[in-house]
């Protein structure tokens, strides 16, 4: 298939992490893809890594004829088999757009928040795939009165040629950090304020911590909790195993080193990307039982669903996750889940056939390796 995705808002959010994942997953796939982006932000520069041809142009509304002439240009040199979209200020362009050459139109949505009603109701049933990340997702549209027949679910692929396991990797940074190679690693990835639960995660890892001398913390990210986290490792009693490594772009050399993911978040996630890239790379997820997060991973088996908020059951949680049999095992069984559901293979399998047929495939069988 020939695909056009158009995404020309620069910035650098989950939705355009998946923008660019998906282009590439598909791509991998075979299929011939271009994309019409931003000069700025995320994914002018993720299409370019992807080695995805990217035409330049912005929609600043839905008025906006720069945008259009980008787009109707495309079609006509292109001739894509489908217009792919992620962000709401381009739904209604593509539409029209769409409408008007005859080109079929796949539009995501990432986010719960309500739409206009005239969006609401009229881009789920214009747009030939209304697709969302989540089955938490589509069950908000579905409230919203959207016809269950018109809200499609895709998840977020991984790469796995990007995120996995690797013992060098993981050797550098706790050397890079001072941690003891014997050391049990809780690793925190993201954004670092209230609606993530990090508050909560600390109480939790510093009293984890006095019950077990082994473990230690790596928080990657940056966020206005920042500066609170500091001081609470101080006040814990054990700063010296805190480490922090400020805002980086590229978390993927950071997840080799953990024993396990913390992913507290209070406030509902659409998705929770983190806990597939982990899990890609052989890391397993003590998830917030909240939102999307759930659908990333296998309770019990992957990891450990834990209710949000709740200090003294993360607290177990964290030390659970401490014995050394448990996460590697649960680390094996979270390499091979990402792979069958959430690499790139399995990801553009399943949107080429959710593109060409509607629905979810039957069945697949996809490659898996550990």
């Amino acid at each position: 298939m020939k695909l056009l995705f158009v995404g020309t808002n620069p910035e650098n959010t989950g939705a355009a992490t998946h923008f660019v994942a998906l282009a590439r997953a598909l791509s991998q796939a075979g299929h011939q893809v271009e994309s019409i982006v931003s000069r700025r932000g995320l994914i002018g520069e993720g299409m370019a890594s992807a080695r995805i041809p990217a035409f330049q142009s912005t929609f600043r509304n839905a008025y906006d004829l720069r945008g259009y002439t980008a787009v109707f240009q495309r079609i006509v040199r292109f001739a894509p088999d489908w217009l792919v979209g992620n962000f709401g200020k381009e739904y209604w362009p593509l539409i029209l757009c769409g409408r008007a050459t005859n080109t079929q139109v796949a539009l995501f949505r990432h986010r719960n928040p309500r739409m206009s009603k005239i969006s609401e109701y009229g881009v789920p049933r214009l747009a030939q795939r209304f697709v969302a990340v989540s089955e938490y997702a589509r069950d908000a549209y579905l409230a919203r009165g959207v016809p269950p027949e018109r809200v499609h679910i895709s998840y977020n692929p991984v790469d796995t040629r990007v995120f996995h396991p690797d013992f060098t990797r993981s050797a550098q940074v706790r050397r890079e950090f001072g941690i003891p190679d014997d050391a049990i690693v809780m690793g925190y990835a993201g954004r670092m304020h209230g609606g993530k639960g990090v508050v909560p995660l600390m109480k939790a890892a510093n009293a984890a911590m006095a019950a077990d001398g082994r473990l230690h913390a790596l928080w990657v990210g940056n966020g206005p909790e920042e500066h609170v986290l500091h001081s609470m490792a101080e006040q814990g009693g054990a700063a010296a195993r805190h480490h922090f490594t400020g805002w980086v772009n590229d978390t993927a050399q950071f997840y080799a080193a953990f024993s396990f993911l913390a992913f507290p978040s209070v406030e509902p996630e659409t998705f929770g990307r983190v806990a597939i890239e982990a899990g890609a790379c052989g890391v397993p997820v003590l998830g917030s039982r909240i939102g999307g997060i759930p659908e990333t991973m296998m309770d019990g088996h992957t990891g450990l669903l834990v209710e949000p908020g709740r200090v003294g059951d993360w607290r177990e949680a964290i030390l659970a996750m401490c014995d050394p049999d448990v996460f590697r095992r649960m680390g094996v069984a979270a390499r091979v889940h990402v792979m069958e559901h959430f690499s790139n293979p399995a990801v553009a399998r399943d949107f080429e056939w959710l593109l060409r047929f509607g629905g979810a495939p039957v069945q697949h069988s996809y490659p898996v390796a550990t």
